[in-house]
């Protein structure tokens, strides 16, 4: 088959397209009784998932250990990732340049089914699109991303109009002592104004404790994690290994030709090329007349690799390592007994094929 180039970027009009209707072309007059359909390359969606954390530096750090008796503090505001995950997911994908045709005569009721792209998925049997496996945002909805100026919903005129830093300190860390004893108080039972019940108890015990958190941050700094993730389309051609994105502990995901990354590569070895069938003396056999094309998919190992580290390793069929053969299109006029066929929307291989009356 016709080698493909390698493509880097997230799907776009390929067949992962989502939940799409297939379409059943008949052959009729208007398009002179042919149908026109194409077959697919396999493409691979790969999708990254790592996580980021945060990290805040406290305006007040150097008073920390004053204060707060706590050396343990973030000094600089930055970030840092980790690689979490790695899903990959084959699925087929349309070149649209490459066409072929279902020649039929007058009053064949022979039919085809096809996908938007015109990919063939069924002779004389309708059948559904594939489902694409859609991937799921990162779920980070209750993280609380945090700016580092919490602590100033708690502070008064006093601080705001203080000029100096170390004058700011000095008050931040009273106002930290002061909830720390309405806090005991609260749990004591001593407090002036103790709540009615438990729930009340609960909700300003709550607010005490995001009051000092906001507060003590202000001096130790602050952090926060979630989930981030990436998704990139790759059509290989041919043996090959690839810089797929780079990955930095302090900048993320990154460009392949970013070096602040380290390079995520993907390997591509063709283990088994497709090979036309033979018949009984071992003889390729020949291509019928006006043949239906589908592919013999073959098979190359997947390798995705990451600072000496395979993250992914698995064997996949590939259309496009494979051959192109052809089924008599006779075996879809018959009129006394049709047969149908059903094709693998990612390799393009033939999945099964019976009669119609096999399928009653």
């Amino acid at each position: 088959m016709k080698k493909f180039t390698t493509l880097l970027l997230l799907a776009a009009s390929l067949t992962a397209a989502h939940a799409q209707q297939t379409k059943v072309l008949t052959a009729d007059k208007h398009n002179e009784y042919g149908l026109v359909y194409a077959l697919p390359v396999t493409a691979l969606e790969i999708t990254v998932t790592a996580e980021k954390e945060t990290q805040i530096a406290g305006p007040y750090a150097k008073y920390a250990k004053k204060y707060l008796a706590n050396d343990h503090i973030i000094a600089e505001s930055g970030e840092s990732w980790t690689l979490t995950g790695i899903s990959v997911r084959p699925y087929g994908a349309v070149e649209q340049d490459t066409k072929y045709l279902m020649q039929l005569k007058p009053g064949a009721t022979t039919f085809i089914s096809v996908a938007p792209d015109g990919m063939l998925l069924s002779i004389n049997k309708e059948v559904d699109m594939p489902e694409s496996a859609d991937v799921a945002a990162p779920d980070n909805q209750g993280v609380r991303r945090l700016n580092g100026k919490e602590y100033l919903k708690y502070v008064d005129e006093d601080f705001i109009a203080s000029q100096s830093t170390a004058k700011q300190a000095e008050m931040l860390a009273e106002n930290i002592m002061e909830v720390r004893d309405a806090h005991i108080s609260l749990t004591r039972g001593t407090a002036d104004n103790m709540p009615t019940d438990g729930r009340q108890l609960e909700l300003m015990l709550n607010s005490l404790a995001d009051q000092e958190n906001a507060m003590t941050a202000a001096f130790t700094g602050s952090s926060y994690k979630e989930t981030v993730s990436h998704t990139y389309t790759f059509v290989p051609e041919e043996d090959t290994t690839e810089i797929l994105f780079r990955f930095s502990d302090f900048k993320g995901f990154c460009a392949p030709n970013d070096y602040a990354g380290a390079p995520v590569t993907i390997r591509i070895n063709i283990t088994d090329e497709g090979a036309l069938p033979t018949d009984d003396k071992g003889q390729e056999k020949q291509l019928p007349k006006d043949a239906v094309r589908y592919c013999i998919p073959g098979e190359a190992q997947v390798t995705i690799s990451f600072d000496g580290k395979t993250l992914y390793n698995k064997e996949t069929e590939f259309a496009q390592f494979g051959v192109v053969f052809g089924l008599s299109p006779s075996l879809f006029t018959d009129k006394k007994e049709p047969s149908y066929a059903i094709f693998n929307p990612v390799t393009g291989g033939l999945r099964e094929i019976g009669t119609m009356r096999d399928d009653l």
